[in-house]
């Protein structure tokens, strides 16, 4: 049993080496596009689903950036629902909210016509022919119509 090993392979971390990575921070996907949500995070889970043979690091960015501007536009929407029903002075954003600012912007109700929010419930809306004849409505039609 002989163990052989090269001096040149190791290298050990000199004073001037170790200064020099002291200066610079590494920064992540998300910090260097600018974004909140975890861009390698989204990545990672791209590769386990194995959608593709490959995902590149700016799929991940692009796609993070995608879901953080989602994200903004429903949040945004949600929180003037819920100051137009002065209900918004720094409360919380319930599933109702969203579930009403959703179904009342044309482009992310569009967008998330298919989904169903938990404990969001429905938007309020009366049928036509379901809704009370005006007191008015009715003495047109009982004059214009004989009695037999």
């Amino acid at each position: 049993l002989s163990l052989s090993f090269s001096l040149h392979t190791l290298e050990m971390a000199t004073p001037k080496r170790a200064s020099k990575r002291v200066g610079k921070k590494s920064k992540s996907l998300a910090a260097k596009a600018g974004l909140t949500l975890p861009a390698a995070r989204i990545g990672s889970q791209l590769r386990m689903a194995r959608y593709t043979a490959r995902v590149s690091p700016s799929a991940a960015v692009y796609m993070a950036a995608v879901a953080e501007y989602i994200l903004k536009e429903t949040l945004y929407a949600s929180m003037n629902g819920m100051e137009a029903k002065k209900k918004g002075r720094g409360g919380r954003v319930t599933p109702r909210a969203l579930t009403l600012a959703v179904r009342h912007d044309a482009d992310l109700g569009e967008l998330l016509k298919d989904v169903t929010l938990s404990k969001g419930g429905v938007v309020p809306n009366v049928a036509k022919a379901l809704e009370r004849k005006s007191k008015k409505a009715s003495k047109k039609r009982a004059s214009a119509t004989p009695r037999v």
